[in-house]
């Protein structure tokens, strides 16, 4: 009898020091813990950001450790930390400078006053394998950024084999990112920087992919697309004094104005025809649309007789 009354009161007391423990609030609170990043990707996520708030000052030990509960890094080691928020940089390498495997691990914080301690249930995640862009589309090879509301921009359509934020780069620079990652998405290239339309040219786009860690897609190879405003086949013609002439125009706008000498006309992008003046000499064409010129040389002659 008294064995049983013994062991009641010892399992009474047990009982009542859990309860106890359970209801005394923890020394931790407000933990922000990153979910994942990439130790090798050269970026600003190549270190994991754990944080946490101390109820009071203490000693801590804070390592990482894997799901079997080993310890694989231990980022503080016997370091006095004051009340308030705590921030804890971890850059994800062993003791020997490597990269730990992809995997994920947890913070555990040891008090060393308050003798207690407490693993986080936030899990850290290291991801060192970059996405693949797997297929890239454009809507155009060329266009005319004048604002008319007509091929004004290109339209890269892409698939990655994970979801990623896409980048976009015009000649070796990054002009774009999108603000979402996505595994199927489209960026949009209007063809300016700053506001400003870019002049005629030649122009290499290229695509690359950054994923939640930070690890960055390889290129895409670069694909040429032209902005062109006005363009004329030829820079100069040679014509008979009051003959016709034709000159090819391409241009995306609706219609084109076009001057030679003291005459003047609308026309449909394409091939223009016009009526040489009929005094021989050098003019000078002028074909615009949209505040933007192309010129031709064109040198008027006398009939043959």
């Amino acid at each position: 009898m008294v064995l049983v009354v013994a062991l009641l009161a010892a399992t009474a007391t047990a009982f009542a020091l859990t309860e106890g423990l359970k209801l005394e609030p923890s020394p931790i609170l407000g933990t922000a813990v990153d979910k994942v990043f990439s130790p090798v990707c050269g970026c600003p996520s190549e270190e994991a950001r754990i944080s946490f708030r101390l109820r009071e000052a203490d000693i801590l030990d804070v390592a990482l450790i894997d799901s079997d509960g080993t310890v694989v890094a231990r980022p503080v080691q016997g370091e006095r930390f004051e009340r308030g928020r705590v921030v804890i940089r971890w850059d994800g390498l062993d003791a020997d400078g490597t990269a730990l495997p992809e995997a994920e691990y947890r913070p555990r914080v040891h008090l060393r006053e308050e003798r207690r301690t407490i693993v986080l249930p936030n899990p850290i995640e290291i991801d060192v394998t970059p996405p693949v862009v797997e297929s890239l589309r454009l809507s155009r090879r060329v266009f005319s950024p004048d604002g008319d509301r007509r091929a004004d921009r290109v339209i890269l359509g892409y698939e990655l084999d994970e979801d990623g934020r896409g980048l976009l780069y015009v000649n070796g620079r990054r002009r774009g990112l999108t603000r979402f990652p996505r595994s199927d998405d489209r960026m949009v290239w209007n063809g300016k920087v700053n506001g400003r339309a870019l002049p005629e040219g030649i122009y290499r786009l290229q695509l690359s992919a950054q994923d939640r860690a930070g690890n960055r897609a390889t290129r895409t190879e670069p694909v040429a697309v032209r902005i062109r405003y006005v363009a004329l086949g030829r820079d100069r013609v040679l014509a008979t004094a009051g003959g016709r002439f034709a000159i090819r125009v391409s241009s995306d706008a609706r219609r084109v104005r076009w001057t030679l000498g003291r005459r003047s006309g609308l026309a449909r992008p394409g091939t223009l025809r016009i009526r040489a003046p009929r005094q021989k000499g050098r003019y000078t064409l002028r074909v615009s649309a949209n505040g933007r010129t192309a010129l031709a040389a064109i040198f008027v002659r006398e009939p043959l007789r």
